[in-house]
């Protein structure tokens, strides 16, 4: 196997991989910057992947081949709402947030599994009949060597997660938004005193967090496990997290860590066909990506920066 086809096989898996986390991991800098802490960034995407799976097995005959975009849709909305009740724990009655988010991670999942044992009488779901697939690019595709690393049988929504990590960015650090949202988590004293509501922008912020984190939990369902479980979501909410914090709370940094987190996954997949790691035991590959994920944050967590007021809640008046 040349170089070449060694790029070949790990781009586009790393990737595909990678788009979840960086949906979600995007959801989770929203949140953070604004001085809410989201553990429950888990159960975001455990909500939905439930709700993306189930609209799509729901309305397949009604949406057709539109059926998964509106399925994410719709996980984004449920997730954006469920994610109030972090919000509402974590803001208003100012719960510790670390508590509140664990909580939203049991919750998201027992509220999945029960819904699944009454409408399916299973522990999981069918296996949904619309999913993504892979899509070659029009002209890009054709590129001599770039085209066949970036732009074949790529899924359109690997490419949205990159748009979205530098819409982000735009939305964080060129508009007057972003500017409110960064001050309220780096010194809502400060930001009240101006004039700029500290719990609204903070209710917001968990909102998007919500959003986002469905959106990546129904991406990863709907191009990768293709069904619901307990066992369709098992730790990429964390590894989310982990992006979050090795990204230094910046949404590009967020988008770079989930790439490499994404790489560490693939290489569970297609490492068996590389000359260098085909006699490494499977195991280690499928453990690779929370090793470094682990040694990531060991690494970093120390020297990144975290926003000034991430965890404090805010009494409004408190002078």
């Amino acid at each position: 196997m040349s170089f070449f086809e060694i790029l070949q096989s790990i781009i586009p898996q790393a990737v595909f991989f990678a788009a979840p986390l960086i949906f979600t991991a995007l959801g989770g800098v929203f949140s953070e910057r604004s001085g809410i802490i989201n553990i429950g960034l888990e159960g975001l995407m455990v909500m939905g992947a439930f709700v993306g799976i189930v609209f799509n097995l729901a309305f397949v005959d009604v949406f057709g081949n539109w059926t998964p975009w509106v399925s994410i849709l719709a996980a984004m909305v449920v997730s954006a709402i469920f994610a109030l009740v972090h919000a509402v724990a974590s803001i208003t009655f100012r719960a510790d947030q670390v508590v509140s988010g664990v909580a939203i991670n049991f919750l998201a999942l027992g509220i999945g599994l029960f819904l699944t044992k009454q409408w399916y009488d299973k522990g999981q779901t069918d296996m949904v009949e619309r999913p993504f697939y892979t899509t070659d690019i029009p002209v890009l595709s054709k590129i001599p060597i770039i085209g066949d690393l970036f732009f074949s049988g790529m899924y359109l929504t690997s490419y949205l997660a990159i748009i979205l990590a530098f819409a982000a960015w735009f939305i964080l650090f060129k508009t007057p938004f972003g500017l409110r949202l960064r001050s309220v988590g780096e010194h809502p004293m400060a930001a009240d005193t101006n004039g700029i509501n500290v719990y609204g922008m903070r209710y917001v912020a968990v909102m998007i967090s919500g959003a986002l984190g469905g959106l990546g939990g129904s991406v990863f369902a709907l191009t990768i496990a293709l069904n619901f479980s307990h066992a369709t979501i098992v730790g990429q909410g964390f590894m989310s997290l982990a992006a979050v914090i090795f990204g230094k709370w910046h949404p590009l940094g967020a988008l770079g860590a989930a790439l490499f987190f994404g790489f560490a996954q693939s290489l569970s997949i297609v490492g068996s066909g590389i000359p260098l790691l085909s006699d490494v035991p499977q195991i280690f590959l499928l453990i690779a990506p929370y090793v470094l994920t682990i040694l990531a944050l060991a690494g970093f967590i120390g020297r990144a920066e975290a926003p000034k007021a991430l965890g404090e809640s805010y009494v409004k008046g408190n002078r």
